[in-house]
């Protein structure tokens, strides 16, 4: 017997899951038609730019790397850069090249954390990750192992591999010998050899026929090198900024249903962020394998398909891996390892490549060093009108589903975007309302 769904229902997921963070999802149908989608933030505010304030200017990469236990390097480095622009100084040379290299190790461990154990699941039809073990364990043994040497080398760089404490304003406490990074090079060897396998893996998948037309947004690097740390913030559409002109190009304001801001660029609306902008806009500049993976795995030059998320995220792991082993082999020990960042009356920008997209910081020094204020933009925040905006239409595709259908379409969507919800999941826990009609009872199901 063919379904047919009723013409007005309401899909509530009261926590999704799989996603960094508590979030929920509301969609209702009223006669047939989407009438509304929210992808609904409810995690308390936590203030981090509040508690900035008055703190030392050395302060912040210590600080900042607390929002995410995922991307601390993230924050630490849009941190550093900010402050140092603000005191009016450019830290180049060995210093930025181990900063790069420290960043290639948070890229293997948050693209690999995602690709096998938060979104895999979605397409082979298994709840979890452990569920998926059982199905196919070798590849679960690999995404780990290459999830290791992710987080091992954030701890080799960093001083430990969870909100490392070795960065600083200025550089590093300490950097490490050459002979300890040429150690670690056959772990990276190996750490991309299964990386070029994991994104064989996930090309297989099957993928929904779904593309958007959004503007995609990603930094571009001056040095002609895929984007990590600094450049210029451009577009498929001609925007082209510094990270002084981001406050003057991009608004936030509150939504009713998050506690989480939205994002827009004035005068143009929505815009993406993260991997699927990234490659679109500086797929030239990966290493050649990382482009041979891409070709393998049927990336063109482009993507917009945010379901084929997961493969772009495969293809950078093995462009950072291979990056990684690049600055390894042309490693110098800089002495000092830091310079020196005098603070001094100023505002300072910077931002980096987060693996969710773009990541940018704003501080205001005071004379005696402290921060007058702060400003922080996470990839998420500029992301959620994109995804509420990417639901309304693949439920308005897939109205005639059923709910349980429908649930996990909506679920795998979301994940497309790895939101990180405390900065931002495995199943959405689902209520369907169905409405008879106008004035007629309702009948509730939950999963």
């Amino acid at each position: 017997m063919t379904h047919r769904a009723p013409a007005s229902r309401t899909l509530r997921v009261d926590a999704l899951t799989r996603v960094e963070g508590e979030g929920a999802m509301h969609v209702e149908i009223v006669d047939g038609r989407v009438h509304d989608v929210r992808l609904r933030i409810y995690e308390p505010p936590r203030f981090f730019e509040a508690f900035l304030r008055g703190r030392a200017h050395t302060e912040p990469p210590d600080i900042t790397a607390r929002i995410c236990g995922i991307c601390p390097v993230a924050y630490q480095m849009s941190a550093c850069l900010a402050v140092e622009d603000a005191c009016g100084v450019h830290v180049g040379g060995p210093i930025a090249e181990l900063r790069r290299l420290l960043f290639c190790g948070e890229w293997i461990e948050s693209h690999t954390l995602h690709v096998a154990f938060l979104h895999a699941p979605d397409f082979l039809g298994c709840a979890s990750a452990i569920e998926l073990a059982e199905r196919d364990r070798p590849a679960l043994e690999r995404a780990l192992r290459v999830k290791k040497a992710g987080n091992d080398l954030i701890e080799l760089v960093g001083g430990r591999a969870i909100h490392p404490v070795n960065p600083k304003v200025g550089g590093f406490h300490r950097a490490p010998r050459r002979e300890e990074l040429e150690a670690f090079a056959d772990r990276l060897r190996a750490a991309r050899d299964d990386a070029v396998a994991m994104a064989a893996w996930v090309a297989g998948f099957p993928f929904p026929d779904f593309e958007v037309d959004h503007e995609l947004v990603a930094l571009r690097q001056d040095d002609g090198r895929y984007p990590i740390l600094g450049g210029r913030l451009v577009s498929d559409r001609g925007l082209d900024l510094a990270p002084s002109e981001f406050e003057d190009a991009v608004t936030e304001e509150q939504v009713p249903h998050s506690t989480a801001l939205h994002a827009r660029l004035l005068e143009r609306g929505n815009y993406l962020v993260g991997p699927l902008a990234r490659y679109s806009l500086n797929q030239e500049r990966l290493t050649p394998l990382a482009r041979r993976v891409a070709a393998d795995a049927g990336l063109g030059p482009t993507c917009r398909n945010p379901f084929r998320s997961i493969v772009v995220r495969a293809v950078e792991v093995v462009h950072a891996c291979d990056e990684a082993l690049a600055l390894i082999d042309a490693y110098e020990r800089p002495d000092p390892p830091a310079v020196d960042v005098p603070p001094r009356v100023g505002t300072g920008f910077g931002w980096t490549e987060a693996p969710r997209g773009t990541l940018w910081h704003r501080y205001d020094l005071e004379a005696d060093g402290t921060i007058g204020a702060a400003r922080i933009v996470p990839p998420t925040s500029q992301n959620q009108p994109t995804i509420e905006h990417d639901l309304f239409h693949l439920v308005e595709h897939h109205i005639d589903d059923d709910d349980e259908t429908l649930r996990h379409l909506a679920e795998r969507a979301i994940r497309n975007y790895d939101p990180c919800i405390s900065c931002a999941t495995h199943f959405l826990d689902l209520t369907v309302e169905r409405r008879r009609g106008a004035d007629q009872p309702s009948e509730c199901a939950g999963s």
